[in-house]
């Protein structure tokens, strides 16, 4: 026990070193606003090893972070080669093709009212139809390798970013229309300079909603089928092994990349949409 008691006494004394950081007058300092979730995160990792080793917790319950660095550090060869696979291939080429062809009907639907009035609640239907039971579908229809992963990403993040995009484009005012209208602007003049800009706050929460959506969708649909490589296909087999410090490495792997996707997707939102009341401190 006392490990465990070692790490009560040390949660108790990194809060209260963060909270008088997150109070102090050197709150709003850029290196303590990194340094306080960095020493919330490092707090949870020491807890955890602690506890795990002070009550003696199995390894096929919950492996230490230890064991879990160990597994990634001599599987690196097999982490990279899942990454490539479900990450670059599945997630990253679904999402770009995803969110191009949304943005495409996005802009049909635009000009036709008939269109958007059809189509939108439509696609919200769509968007409810659970993974579990369209991604087995898509991978019967595309194979098991990297393209079924990818249909099944356009799936998923199709609808949320049109929904999103259709909502920018109507963001702009009767007025401002009307204004560009007296100055001539025909209609992709009108869209490229003023209704585009204005809806791009709009498009960044798509994007940034199916950076997260895409490697959810090309993990789970690995569950039915794939070649053998892909951090979906090396969860469920290592599963069946019993091997859950590979399980842990597989989602230490996943999380780090789509920490990294949306951190990307939110510092080009930032540049793009500098002018937006949200961007301001």
């Amino acid at each position: 026990m006392g490990l465990v008691i070692a790490a009560i006494v040390l949660w108790a004394l990194l809060w209260v070193l963060n909270v008088r950081l997150a109070n102090g007058p050197a709150a709003h300092r850029p290196a303590v606003r990194l340094g306080i979730p960095v020493i919330f995160g490092l707090t949870l990792l020491i807890m955890w090893e602690l506890i795990v080793h002070g009550l003696d917790v199995p390894q096929v319950i919950l492996p230490a972070p230890s064991s879990i660095a160990a597994r990634i550090a001599t599987s690196l060869p097999i982490l990279w080669q899942d990454f490539i696979q479900t990450f670059v291939k599945g997630a990253l080429s679904g999402y770009v093709i995803g969110c191009a062809a949304a943005f495409a009907v996005a802009i049909i639907a635009d000009r036709s009212d008939f269109l958007r009035r059809g189509l939108l609640p439509v696609g919200s239907f769509i968007a409810a139809l659970p993974i579990v039971g369209t991604a087995p579908i898509l991978v019967m229809w595309y194979g098991f390798d990297w393209q079924s992963k990818a249909a099944v990403v356009v799936v998923m993040v199709f609808f949320p970013m049109l929904v999103n995009i259709t909502a920018g484009l109507q963001e702009t005012t009767q007025m401002q229309r009307d204004q560009m209208k007296t100055w001539a602007a025909g209609y992709w003049s009108g869209l490229w300079k003023m209704r585009l800009p204005a809806a791009m706050p709009f498009i960044f929460n798509g994007l940034k909603i199916s950076s997260t959506l895409a490697l959810i969708g090309a993990i789970v649909a690995e569950f039915f089928g794939s070649p053998i490589v892909g951090m979906g296909f090396r969860i469920s087999t290592s599963v069946g092994q019993l091997a859950l410090d590979m399980v842990w490495a597989e989602i230490v792997v996943a999380a780090i990349s789509g920490s990294l996707f949306y951190g990307i997707v939110a510092l080009i939102e930032r540049q793009v949409t500098f002018w937006h009341p949200s961007q301001r401190h």
